[in-house]
């Protein structure tokens, strides 16, 4: 039961280009004449050419889904980046008139908050309990100072004090338990050891804006 390829039979005429397809696709055995191959060709080519002409449709289609489905997932994540509702500041610094980093981050906040017509949140945080940091009063005041020069009169703000040295944690809980949209915050908190790179993408379930120094 010998049987032969038709890439050996590439050198029988063939009523068109896809019928030279088609019999590419079949065996033909040795016992049949020639005339009957072509026959074979003749009478079904038609018909298989026809379906194969709907091949490229449905690939061109298939290809066209495909990056549809494609630009519709790339569109979600681009609007999800330009529909922000509520901010975070995180303030992490001990400085009682905020360091150049944090006055960053609170002007980039107030402009987009202002441009999304976005809430703001601040969450001040500190290792040590109100009582041992005389100038706490002071901070406040300057955070308010800095948002307001953005145009923010209004802000919510929380205070987290005395809980350790676990800033990236708690900024996760807080952005976690608000639904926030996004929270800025300085590279300044990074390299002061404030926040833990490493540990942001796990405990922070929303997109985070690191401003370079």
């Amino acid at each position: 039961m010998a049987f032969a390829n038709c890439s050996s039979l590439a050198h029988v005429e063939t009523p068109s280009k896809h019928s030279s397809i088609i019999a590419s696709s079949f065996s033909i055995s040795p016992r049949l004449s020639l005339s009957t191959s072509s026959s074979f060709s003749s009478s079904s080519s038609n018909r298989e050419s026809r379906k194969l002409s709907n091949f490229p449709k449905i690939l061109r289609i298939e290809r066209t889904a495909t990056i549809k489905a494609q630009a519709a997932g790339v569109n979600s994540v681009a609007e999800a980046f330009t529909e922000f509702k509520h901010l975070l500041l995180p303030i992490t610094d001990r400085n009682p008139y905020l360091s150049e980093g944090t006055r960053q981050a609170a002007a980039t906040t107030a402009a987009l908050a202002k441009k999304y017509g976005a809430d703001i949140t601040v969450v001040v945080i500190d290792a040590k309990l109100k009582e041992s940091l005389p100038e706490h009063d002071t901070q406040l005041s300057s955070i308010r100072w800095h948002l307001s020069e953005g145009g923010f009169q209004e802000f919510k703000l929380l205070e987290r004090l005395g809980e350790g040295s676990k800033p990236t944690a708690i900024i996760g809980e807080i952005a976690d338990d608000m639904n926030l949209d996004l929270v800025i915050m300085s590279m300044e908190a990074i390299h002061s050891k404030h926040v833990d790179a490493n540990l942001l993408a796990e405990f922070i379930p929303c997109p985070v804006i690191l401003l370079p120094l």
